[in-house]
């Protein structure tokens, strides 16, 4: 099975991470990848980009090195009703949204107010895909979060980082996370999380987990750049319609 995508990426923009928008869509040519997404955190990472990077994304051009750029974020979710850092105004501007849990910008919650905070974030007509479900440091109830997702017709990723230098402890959730869209339907898209650009395309460990846990291409969005466009048109994206 190929991955034709890499749709979780952040350049010098996240304040911790090492590579520029160039850097890393050369980088995903060499190795072969159509797309990618474009994520910088939102603002209230500590070091992160101010709302204006976001409103300013349409100067990127969309095609560097035969590669398509989607101009995206990775938002922070920030509280228990699953609310995130970044406005309707500029969510419009977006091809592809991300939202997860990170520890300096979520208060942190036991597992029905982690669960809620998920679940209200996939509700977010905006959010297209929670990142990293399967960290530890915020357990959730998988199932309610798999079915609310399949449900919705939203996206959970397998985080490819959270199986190697990230979220140490994650793959006990991780592989629950894919079996249980294995058996209950839905989607997932693996991404790598990277932040320097060797980084981006490294998909490996995730993609062996989705295969080992049931999950086929019809499971994985990123098989298939048709199939993004697809789910991203369905979805409203100007860009895509």
């Amino acid at each position: 099975m190929k991955l034709e995508a890499d749709l979780h990426t952040h350049t010098i923009s996240s304040g911790h991470a090492y590579s520029t928008v160039k850097e890393m869509a050369e980088a995903a040519s060499r190795k072969g990848l159509q797309m990618i997404g474009i994520t910088d955190h939102g603002p209230a990472m500590p070091g992160g980009p101010h709302l204006y990077h976001f409103g300013n994304l349409k100067v990127l051009p969309e095609e560097l090195y035969g590669v398509e750029i989607l101009q995206g974020v990775e938002a922070n979710i920030v509280d228990h009703d699953g609310n995130i850092d970044i406005p309707e105004r500029y969510l419009h501007k977006l091809d592809w949204i991300a939202a997860g849990f990170h520890p300096i910008c979520y208060p942190g919650g036991n597992l029905e107010e982690n669960t809620k905070a998920m679940i209200k974030a996939l509700e977010n007509p905006f959010v297209d895909v929670v990142v990293h479900p399967g960290n530890p440091e915020f357990q959730v109830n998988g199932e309610k979060i798999v079915k609310v997702a399949r449900d919705l017709g939203k996206l959970l990723e397998l985080n490819n980082s959270s199986l190697t230098v990230s979220r140490q402890g994650s793959e006990e959730n991780c592989e629950l996370i894919a079996s249980l869209v294995a058996n209950h339907g839905g989607q997932v898209v693996i991404g790598s999380d990277a932040h320097y650009c060797e980084d981006v395309g490294n998909l490996s460990k995730a993609l062996q987990m989705a295969i080992d846990s049931g999950l086929t291409e019809e499971h994985i969005l990123n098989t298939s750049v048709s199939k993004i466009k697809t789910f991203l048109s369905k979805r409203g994206r100007e860009r895509f319609i």
